[in-house]
């Protein structure tokens, strides 16, 4: 599997992501955050690894991916890169989560118990814990995944007493919104939720909110990861072949 890219491919890459930094820096000011408070996740979903390998010799660290086999295709051909930080932000199916526990770094998308402690339970013994974010469906979609706001201290419970997942935070993934305010006005509860479970534990330390559509709405709404794909890497082609 090569990892070349052409070189004007990689320099738009390279100059894609310092783009996006710019914007996240000017939202940290804007809204009064404190410099390095927000991480940049690269989602990199149907992109080749030659691309991950551009962004990631630019500089960049984290990658998101949304589909398990994916996901798993390149940890294994970029497993050299000894710093890179693999996250699952996709849906998890049971018979797919031992893929992700032997692989991925984080996960966002815990939204089932059962998924919960599978993870757990096949998370290899030479792996540290699984850092994971509990996925709260704040829109009340039918068509999202996600726990209800009322269901997120039974969940914390259960995630809490698992050794081999380690809680980091919350994530959400809100139906699109108007404008800026009623963004912001979306995401308030789950903020306050992140707030207030930060209080209790000092790991829980990621609000994994925001996208290309409502990223400053994000930063001011609390965000410290947010997951970024198109803005990097181009439009997504579903057809093309890792």
């Amino acid at each position: 599997m090569t990892i070349e890219l052409e070189k004007e491919d990689a320099e738009s890459i390279k100059n894609n992501l310092s783009a996006v930094s710019l914007q996240i820096t000017q939202a940290i000011q804007q809204f009064g955050r404190t410099p390095e408070s927000v991480r940049l996740l690269a989602v990199s979903k149907t992109k080749p690894v030659s691309a991950l390998a551009a962004a990631y010799a630019a500089g960049q660290r984290a990658f998101g991916e949304n589909y398990v086999q994916e996901a798993v295709d390149k940890y294994h051909a970029l497993g050299d890169l000894a710093d890179i930080e693999w996250h699952f932000i996709g849906p998890i199916q049971s018979n797919k989560s031992r893929l992700i526990a032997e692989s991925m770094d984080w996960v966002h998308t815990i939204d089932r118990d059962k998924i919960a402690l599978r993870l757990n339970e096949q998370r290899p013994e030479d792996k540290a814990p699984l850092n994971v974010c509990v996925q709260v469906n704040i829109s009340g979609e039918e068509s999202k995944s996600g726990i209800l706001l009322s269901e997120l201290d039974a969940m914390v419970s259960l995630v809490s007493d698992l050794p081999n997942l380690r809680l980091r935070g919350l994530m959400a993934i809100p139906a699109p919104q108007q404008s800026h305010q009623q963004q912001c006005d979306v995401y308030k509860p789950l903020t306050d939720a992140f707030l207030e479970l930060s209080k209790s534990d000092s790991m829980i330390d990621t609000l994994s909110i925001g996208m290309s559509g409502d990223l400053s709405a994000a930063i001011a709404s609390g965000s410290t990861m947010v997951r970024i794909g198109t803005a990097i890497f181009g439009e997504r082609d579903y057809a093309v072949k890792l």
